[in-house]
């Protein structure tokens, strides 16, 4: 009798000290789930009209370059990204009021932009073009913009170029089709606007009557934008070398462009 009791003991106590060293493991494995469990869910604001770079489906659900790489940033830090739709001219003082988190939306990084918000490093090279009527043959550069009718965007870095064309008679729009509308309606000469979002828009046949002429006009880079001594730089910082070092950057820009990704400065 004695003996079964101390048998019954040792497998009371055995049991009990490896249900003790299972909770310890639970506990040491929780502490460690994630870096970034201390901040809460990345409200992060975009304007789903800039092709293909944010832009709404058929059901209605976001898609483009930028949202593929936010969601690919968030997963590679651990973070969760709430999508907030915002007119592109207000970013900015959306952000500077801290009412979103970060903004992504092709957002070329400017001296005068870093004065009221941050940057992540650039995370796309882009730059601006001259978009015209296939039958136009009067604009073939930047000096033949002179004088002229231009569209461009509220708030963009094409808007600010179009202000340096001598005796320009500019027209502001809210968004890239309303523009190239009114292009196609004979309502102003040319656009000037970002190259990829319009070389993207004419190769898939959404601007048809629509040709991009000479060169680039700039050389931009566009990065994630965030409120000055944002908690989440580092750590989107950190995602966006992840994945330009894992090949998940590279994949994204094949996806959306067909061609290889230039290389990328660390910092503007």
């Amino acid at each position: 009798m004695k003996s079964i009791k101390w048998k019954w003991r040792q497998l009371i106590l055995g049991l009990s000290c490896l249900l003790l060293v299972i909770a310890c493991n639970g506990l040491s494995h929780t502490s460690t789930i994630s870096p970034n469990s201390g901040l809460k869910a990345l409200k992060v604001a975009t304007d789903p009209t800039f092709v293909p770079f944010e832009m709404k489906n058929v059901n209605s659900n976001l898609e483009g370059f930028d949202i593929d790489l936010m969601n690919a940033i968030a997963q590679v830090t651990g973070l969760t990204v709430q999508w907030e739709s915002l007119p592109f001219d207000g970013m900015i003082s959306t952000l500077q009021a801290k009412t979103v988190d970060a903004a992504i939306s092709g957002i070329t990084i400017t001296a005068e932009r870093q004065k009221t918000i941050s940057f992540t490093r650039p995370y796309f090279k882009a730059g601006l073009a001259i978009a015209v009527r296939e039958s136009n043959q009067d604009i073939q550069d930047l000096n033949s913009l002179k004088g002229k009718k231009i569209g461009v965007q509220i708030g963009s870095t094409g808007a600010d170029f179009a202000k340096t064309i001598p005796n320009a008679e500019i027209s502001t729009y809210n968004s890239g089709p309303d523009f190239f509308q009114d292009l196609l309606n004979g309502n102003v000469d040319a656009v000037v606007s970002d190259a990829f979002a319009t070389l993207y828009a004419i190769k898939n046949g959404n601007l048809k009557g629509i040709k991009v002429v000479a060169n680039l006009l700039t050389e931009e880079f566009y990065g994630i934008a965030t409120p000055q001594d944002s908690p989440y730089m580092e750590s989107i910082n950190k995602g966006i070398a992840t994945l330009l070092s894992n090949g998940t950057y590279q994949q994204i820009y094949q996806k959306w462009f067909n061609t290889h990704p230039p290389a990328l400065p660390e910092k503007f």
